[in-house]
């Protein structure tokens, strides 16, 4: 069976990109050791191809650390995106925005995530600016993922992954505020270390899924064999003692009961999708760090029930990490090789399937990959959003993935410039969030940092420092 979520924007300043007139995407594909670039090299346009083969050896004997500093964005500077697009700026004022999803009435739900506050803004067709806005809601534990229940044009529920738990509040079209209490479904999830949570509504409608980030990098808080009889009662490649329950996607019932794993090995699953046609959930993987500049490569794929992904003790494929040499062999024909592969730190956060008709057929049926940017890597790379053509023609089964052009770079330039897009039109037939968006075919795009309105990182040494949120629409 496959899964199916909603789309996800993730992190701090929103921007709402909308394009006055559809860029085509095209240039030349770069491949092999030529893909690994650097922000010098990322502009609008760029296309990327790596396959499994292009994997360099990983080794631990230097690791780069190059975190990028804060600067002030320069007066009228905006992101850099691809010809005959426009950017505006939406909204400042945002503590921490993570992550953002689309209501059916096409009101924009965003997880302030350090302020613990889901806020909610109402933005008219044709225009950059809200005409009203909202608390939805508060005294939450880092809130991240969101999600709307029942599918369809009347959702009666707001999920909203916490941290630590999962919960929900009643919902009515059109609330500015939650129309009820909180109430609270799963509790205990562990929340070291990786402490995003996404969580998103089957194709169908029956399962809520909700992503959990490992506790370290490599595990290196398990030591020593499995427990007696652990790796026989539970699944394929769960790791166990602080690593229990982390590193996977879970699936509920509506009401948070009959929870069932459904895959593992997913070191940090930060944004999960249901691709439109075929109902597959797909989620955007953060790889671990510390084995080299382009090692492992980041990863979007599908999540197939009942598969393993190799965290921790192997990567995209077969590779075993040098870490955990020797550890489980029995797992080493057993992992999943995932289908889009991405430079190695760029830490990619989510993704959005592109449904709209604003910018042309060669957009339309593909997705948006968004990335916050690279911190253990000699030469910075990420800090982006890009494009992925035609995921259900290209993405699986296909050694071509490339993705361009490249949406912002040389803008957002910060390690913690968590930046995520969601693309939306208006839901047929109770579709996804991804479509739940009037056909305006905007497509919106968060940066995480905290700073006043008007602060942003410009140019490849600094961060964006800022809370705002901007837009783009097609002619």
């Amino acid at each position: 069976m496959r899964y199916g979520s909603r789309t996800s924007a993730g992190i701090g300043l929103a921007a709402v990109l909308s394009a006055i007139a559809a860029a085509q995407p095209g240039g030349d594909v770069l491949k092999g050791t030529a893909a690994f670039g650097d922000w010098r090299k990322d502009k609008p346009g760029v296309r990327r191809a790596l396959t499994v083969h292009d994997l360099p050896t990983a080794s631990t004997a230097a690791s780069s650390s190059n975190r990028a500093d804060v600067v002030k964005m320069p007066e009228g500077a905006h992101p850099v995106v691809p010809q005959g697009f426009s950017v505006e700026l939406v909204a400042s004022g945002i503590r921490n925005p993570r992550n953002v999803r689309v209501a059916p009435n096409g009101d924009l739900f965003v997880a302030d995530s350090a302020a613990n506050t889901i806020r909610v803004y109402r933005i008219p067709s044709g225009s950059a600016k809200p005409s009203e806005t909202g608390v939805f809601a508060t005294g939450l534990n880092y809130p991240y993922g969101i999600a709307f229940y029942p599918l369809g044009p009347n959702p009666q529920w707001v999920y909203v992954a916490n941290t630590d738990s999962l919960v929900r509040f009643a919902y009515k079209s059109g609330d500015l505020q939650a129309s009820g209490p909180v109430q609270r479904l799963v509790e205990g999830v562990p929340s070291v270390h990786h402490r995003t949570r996404d969580v998103v509504v089957s194709a169908d409608g029956r399962r809520l899924f909700f992503s959990v980030g490992s506790g370290s990098n490599v595990a290196e808080n398990v030591t020593g064999p499995a427990p007696a009889n652990w790796i026989a009662t539970h699944a394929l490649g769960a790791a166990w003692g602080p690593e229990a329950g982390r590193a996977e996607v879970r699936s509920y019932d509506p009401d948070g009961k009959d929870e069932k794993v459904v895959a593992t090995g997913l070191r940090n699953c930060t944004g999960m999708a249901i691709q439109p046609g075929s109902g597959a959930l797909w989620c955007t993987v953060q790889e671990r760090d510390e084995i080299g500049d382009d090692v492992p490569f980041e990863y979007a794929t599908r999540v197939e029930e009942g598969k393993f992904y190799g965290w921790p003790w192997y990567y995209i494929g077969g590779h075993e990490d040098p870490r955990r040499k020797n550890e489980r062999p029995d797992l080493k024909d057993k992992v999943t090789v995932p289908d889009v592969l991405m430079q190695a730190h760029s830490a990619v956060m989510n993704i959005a399937f592109y449904e709209a008709d604003a910018f042309g057929p060669e957009y339309k049926g593909s997705a948006f990959i968004t990335m916050h940017g690279s911190w253990n890597r000699g030469e910075r790379t990420g800090y982006n959003m890009c494009f992925a053509l035609k995921c259900a023609a290209v993405w699986p089964g296909s050694t071509l993935h490339a993705f361009g052009p490249t949406v912002g770079a040389g803008w957002a330039t910060s390690r913690a410039a968590r930046i995520a897009a969601t693309a939306a039109a208006r839901a047929r037939g109770g579709a996804r969030a991804v479509r739940e968006r009037p056909a305006d075919g905007r497509v919106r795009r968060l940066h995480d940092r905290t700073g006043r309105v008007g602060e942003a990182g410009l140019g490849p040494p600094g961060r964006c420092r800022g809370r705002e949120r901007w837009i783009a629409h097609r002619d």
